[in-house]
Parts: C-alpha cells; sequence; structure tokens
C-alpha cells in the first residue's frame, strides 16, 4: 500500500524579501514550529519584493522549498499593473508587475551576487547597467506554436459551461504543458505588426478549416510561424507546415503576402520530423528575398530564417559598443596601429565585423558551420577583408599551431552559451595569453565560475551590466580582463 504524501503547508503573513534565479521571488521562512530561528528560503513566482502574501508550499527540498500565491495580503509597494492580459500564464516577462527601475535594479543585483559570491575575484565596483531604450516592441523576432489543443484556465474549466471558441490556439507554449498551447490576440513584446500577421493567419486558418497540429499525434499542417522585423523595416515571414500540400500552402501563402505587402521575406518549411527545429530543414523562398538586413553604424548585417541575431536590436548595439570600448577599440584607430582580435564562440560573426574596421585582423571561431557560412558572407557584404572565420570545436581549433599560423591575440572577445566555456576550453585561452580578454555573457552565474578558472592569470578590471530583455529576468554582462604582470 502507497505511503500517503504529506499535505504541504499554507504559511500565512509571508514577506516576500528578494529576487532570485529564473526570474522568482523569495522569502527567509521557519517551517518548522519548534525551531523558528531555522529558515529555508521559499522560492515564489510572479510574486515582488516588499508583498506580504500567503504562500501555499508546492515542494519541499532539506534546504529550500516551492510555492505559489495563494492570497496577495499586502501588495508591495512597488507593483505594477501588468500590461499584458496573459501575465502569469504564458511564462514569459514574468516580471512584468515590476517598474522597469526595479527591474534594472534586480538585474543589476543578480549581477553582483554572481561575481561576489561564485568567483570570489578581486572586482572594481561595477558599472551602473545600461537599461534599453524600448521596453515593449523591442523584439525583432517571434516565434509561435499552432496547436489544435488550446490552454484553457482552471477558472474556464471549472465553471463547467461548454467551449464556444475554436480548440485551436497559435500562440507560446505553456510551461510545464508541453502539447498545451496558449492563444494570443496581443504580445506587446514585438511590432503590432506581428500582432496583425499572426492574427491574420489565425482567422485564416480557421475559415478555411486548415488542420492546426497535433504534437501528441505528430500530425496536421500548420506548425509554427516566425516573424522577424528589422530595425531596417524589413520583415519576413516564414511558416513551418507539417506535410506537403500544394494547394492549400500556396493559398495561405498568397492571402498573407497580399494582405501585407510589407512583408519582404516571405518562406515556408515542410517539416514532418518529431521536433519543430528548423535548423536541419529546407527554407523554401514563395516571394521576396531569402533575407531580411540588419543595420548598425554602416554595416549591413544579412538574416536569414536560420540565422541568429541578437532579437534586441537596439540594445545589441549597446552590448556591442561596450565589447568594442573594452577591447581598445574605438573608431578611429589606425589600422597599422591596432590589435589583432580573435573572437570566439563568433557565431555568425556579429561582432567580429562590427569591430574589424578598428583592428588589424579578427579571427572568428565558431563550431556551427551555417553560422561561419554566415559570417562569412556578412563579411564579404560588408567589404571586409581583415577578417577569417572557421568552424570547429574550440578546444580542437584553438591550438598552438592554430595561433602560430593565424597570430598571437593581442585581445580576446569570448562570448560563449548560457553553460560557459568547458575547461579546457579556459586552459587553451590561458595558454594563449592574449593582453585582454572581454568576456560577454547571456548567464552572470556561469561567467563567474569562468572568471575564477581564469584569476591566477588574469584580473577583472571593468564590469558592465546591459539590459536586453526588459520584463525578464535575463541580463547580459560584458568584463574586461587584463593579464596580470
Amino acid at each position: 500500500m502507497a505511503r500517503k504524501r504529506k499535505e504541504l503547508p499554507l504559511l500565512k503573513g509571508v514577506e516576500i524579501t528578494g529576487v532570485a534565479a529564473e526570474g522568482k521571488a523569495l522569502a527567509r521562512v521557519a517551517l518548522n514550529p519548534q525551531a523558528p530561528d531555522e529558515k529555508i528560503v521559499v522560492f515564489v513566482p510572479y510574486a515582488a519584493p516588499g508583498d506580504v502574501a500567503d504562500i501555499k508550499i508546492d515542494k519541499r527540498r532539506h534546504s529550500y522549498a516551492e510555492g505559489h500565491i495563494e492570497t496577495l495580503v499586502t501588495p508591495s509597494p512597488d507593483r505594477v499593473t501588468p500590461r499584458c492580459e496573459h501575465f502569469g500564464i504564458c511564462g514569459g516577462c514574468k516580471w512584468q508587475h515590476l517598474p522597469y527601475f526595479e527591474q534594472l535594479r534586480w538585474k543589476q543585483q543578480q549581477v553582483e551576487d554572481a561575481l561576489t559570491r561564485i568567483a570570489k575575484v578581486e572586482l572594481p565596483a561595477i558599472n551602473p547597467i545600461l537599461g534599453s531604450e524600448n521596453i515593449w516592441a523591442y523584439r525583432n523576432k517571434m516565434e509561435y506554436t499552432f496547436s489544435n489543443k488550446k490552454w484553457r484556465t482552471w477558472e474556464e474549466i471549472k465553471s463547467g459551461e461548454e467551449f464556444s471558441d475554436s480548440p485551436n490556439a497559435l500562440g507560446f507554449h505553456i510551461p510545464g504543458a508541453f502539447d498545451k498551447v496558449l492563444h494570443l490576440d496581443n504580445c506587446y513584446l514585438q511590432d503590432n505588426l506581428g500582432n496583425r500577421i499572426r492574427n491574420f493567419i489565425y482567422q485564416y486558418a480557421l475559415e478555411h478549416e486548415l488542420d492546426f497540429y497535433d504534437i501528441r499525434a505528430n500530425s496536421g499542417l500548420l506548425r509554427t510561424l516566425m516573424i522577424r522585423i528589422a530595425s531596417t523595416g524589413q520583415v519576413m515571414v516564414c511558416i513551418s507546415f507539417g506535410r506537403e500540400d500544394d494547394r492549400v500552402i500556396p493559398a495561405l501563402l498568397r492571402a498573407v503576402g497580399d494582405k501585407f505587402p510589407e512583408i519582404t521575406s516571405l518562406l515556408y518549411v515542410v517539416n514532418t520530423k518529431l521536433n519543430d527545429s528548423i535548423a536541419d530543414q529546407e527554407v523554401r523562398l514563395f516571394s521576396g528575398s531569402d533575407y531580411i538586413e540588419e543595420g548598425m553604424e554602416g554595416l549591413k548585417f544579412r538574416v536569414n530564417a536560420k540565422s541568429f541575431y541578437q532579437t534586441n536590436s537596439p540594445q545589441a548595439y549597446t552590448l556591442y559598443k561596450v565589447a568594442r570600448r573594452m577591447a581598445g577599440l574605438e573608431p578611429g584607430e589606425r589600422r597599422g596601429d591596432a590589435p589583432l582580435v580573435y573572437d570566439l564562440y563568433t557565431g555568425t560573426g556579429t561582432i567580429a565585423n562590427f569591430v574589424a574596421r578598428q583592428a588589424s585582423h579578427v579571427v572568428g571561431i565558431e563550431y556551427v558551420e551555417e553560422a561561419i557560412a554566415d559570417a562569412k558572407l556578412n563579411a564579404g557584404v560588408n567589404g571586409l577583408a581583415n577578417t577569417f572565420f572557421t568552424a570547429g570545436d574550440m578546444k580542437d581549433v584553438l591550438t598552438r599551431e592554430f595561433i602560430a599560423e593565424h597570430g598571437h591575440p593581442d585581445v580576446m572577445i569570448i562570448d560563449p552559451p548560457r553553460a560557459g566555456m568547458h575547461p579546457s576550453v579556459v586552459d587553451v585561452i590561458m595558454g594563449a595569453k592574449p593582453k585582454v580578454i572581454v568576456y560577454v555573457s547571456c548567464n552572470p552565474a556561469t561567467q563567474a565560475r569562468d572568471l575564477a578558472l581564469m584569476d591566477s592569470l588574469y584580473r577583472v578590471t571593468e564590469v558592465q551590466p546591459v539590459d536586453m530583455f526588459p520584463h525578464t529576468h535575463h541580463v547580459e554582462n560584458v568584463v574586461r580582463m587584463e593579464l596580470r604582470e
């Protein structure tokens, strides 16, 4: 006979005191009445520091617990009304209930906590975070999912009423429910043109009785929708279909193109495999160009359906200017006096091409071959003859022989994925001993771990947080390190 699970407690009048990882807030409470001084951390989503709430514990571990707000007794004075009607359901924009200046304060704190508690290295005063000029409609790329299983709220389900609307949805996956999609009428993260395009496609699909994808059965016509709106005004729409259909697909695409003549790149994919990724799929051109362009200081960056480009275009420019300044590559420097730069994890070469005009030479290394093809293309488009890009595993490419062939780096710019760098890559970088390292990171915790690994040879001389994603807990951080004497 299975042992009955112990009912987890409801904690009355808990004060939320701070913000933790993954955008959750935290409180410190005593769960054992016999030991009131023994407090553990409780993580609570969608809470704000200063809230007083009744918290229902959902999960209990030895050193922490997780819970949710059952009743908000006294709202924090810092709380604001979220703009989006989907706040708290879709899983994105978890900080909409905090004013933007408070979001920036907690992101700054997140960086400071990671570098002091994890890195434990000598640090200069951390620069104030650079906030985003646009906090709405800032994303140049949005991805949506079609589903024949629309997410229903508990209130709708408990009402017992029959649902009169369509069971089909076009929107975001619900966290923890892989086969359910929250249907969206509005999303405030991209220009409203994105909403109009998405809603038109949804209504067209309903009116023409097109079948939405069933992720459990792996069947259906309509799978995913990607909309990119560049800072140049160019627009890309790419629809992914679950099967070939020579009649329906062209008709839908033609209707979209006719309704929205501002679309400069109209693409589609027929994806019959089990996952939604189009990285290994053929992207087919229906009309316009197969790419759009982003612009930055006169440079052009071609972005295709598979390309990576920072999703906040104006803030990407801010981020790259910070990296360039820390690298000592300010505009106006003479090429002959400029350093040789290695750009590790270069991706599509955006940073490498951005700094190339102030460098004697730039070497970009990236694991993904398709990204390197984009990097070479963009170097050619911009007439940059002093760049070299190559694909391969960093620890295998960046060897003594490679450095002997391509030159010893004066500066290394590093922008690894969220997991940070493999220890063997850190060893290779330290073996190369560039005078300056500029470390760009989307995860201050793994960045802090890597800084600790390099502390014996490098000292941190500047730290600059940059906010790329308002209303989320994510933050970019740029660190300058100099070789110790």
